[in-house]
């Protein structure tokens, strides 16, 4: 078997989020790579910088073709992301090729350049962009799907309690309060359901030469269509965090989304508040966030939207 790359950074932070299965998995990585080179007759080269939650690498098919081989380590979201991936089918998201079901591994096309939307200089073009993806991604909910609900995401503000005994812990009170508050309200009187893409931000849309910009990695949830919104508020960091006036940046982006999508500007900015906290709570939650959370970028940008009026 042949030597593949994979990244010591990498490794650690799959053991941080998974612990002895991130462990195991580790270990079977080669083997599912040469299975899948053999399996589909490609060549699997060094993964793409910045790993993260999964193994990423370009390869190249006997003709030639530029493809993308995604490995996902075991957090249980395969079952969705094929899914999702399967539904879109290639509307606004890159196309989905072939999967192997029993090592969890999918093979896309390859965007290419696949520059990604946060090399993108002008912050109201990149917005813009943005909900033009949003708009493309967005589909009908089927009957029957693998798929979580922003309520079940929303459970995690239940968690956050639980974990500090009813309190708030290192989260600043006022500003947990109001996202609590924000989800329960926002939730309960949604728009029509939609499947979306979950995770939309600047870092999963990367640019396509022949077919435009491009959405990647959709975790697919069930929710309206302004949930779409909340995750781009709080990204890309640090980027965002250096701007001269981050604040007056994410209320220029509340407005131009409220405008572009027809969503009540408050809504925008209420989803885009509630979820900033929660993904603070989702890593504490994973990988145990140092107990000053002053400092996360995250929990910055929450507190910037929450001034927004």
């Amino acid at each position: 078997m042949r030597k593949f790359v994979i990244p010591s950074d990498f490794v650690q932070h799959t053991i941080d989020l998974c612990g002895e299965k991130g462990r195991a998995w580790l270990e079977r990585l080669p083997t599912i790579l040469a299975t899948c080179e053999h399996r589909w007759q490609i060549r699997i080269d060094a993964p793409f910088a910045g790993l993260s939650y999964h193994y990423v690498a370009p390869a190249v098919d006997t003709s030639g073709n530029a493809l993308v081989v995604k490995a996902l380590v075991p957090t249980g979201e395969f079952a969705q992301e094929i899914e999702a991936l399967r539904l879109f089918d290639g509307h606004g998201v890159a196309q989905l090729l072939a999967h192997d079901l029993e090592n969890e591994v999918i093979l896309l096309e390859r965007l290419q350049p696949g520059t990604m939307l946060s090399s993108c200089e002008d912050d109201e073009e990149a917005t813009l962009i943005i909900a033009d993806v949003m708009m493309s991604v967005r589909r009908s909910v089927p009957a029957e799907h693998p798929f979580p609900t922003v309520q079940d995401w929303g459970k995690g503000f239940v968690r956050l309690r639980e974990h500090y005994q009813g309190g708030t812990g290192p989260f600043p009170r006022a500003l947990l309060e109001e996202a609590e508050s924000l989800f329960t309200e926002l939730s309960a009187s949604m728009d029509a359901l939609l499947l979306l893409h979950g995770d939309l931000h600047h870092e999963n849309i990367l640019y396509s030469q022949q077919r435009g910009w491009l959405a990647i990695d959709p975790k697919g949830l069930i929710g309206e269509a302004a949930y779409e919104v909340g995750t781009m508020l709080h990204n890309p960091l640090p980027r965002l965090l250096h701007y001269p006036d981050p604040a007056r940046v994410l209320a220029r982006r509340v407005d131009l989304l409220s405008e572009v999508l027809g969503i009540e500007r408050a809504r925008v900015r209420g989803w885009g508040l509630a979820q900033s906290m929660l993904s603070v709570w989702w890593d504490v939650e994973d990988f145990g966030y140092p107990t000053d959370i002053a400092q996360h970028g995250v929990l910055a940008c929450a507190q910037w939207l929450a001034a927004i009026k």
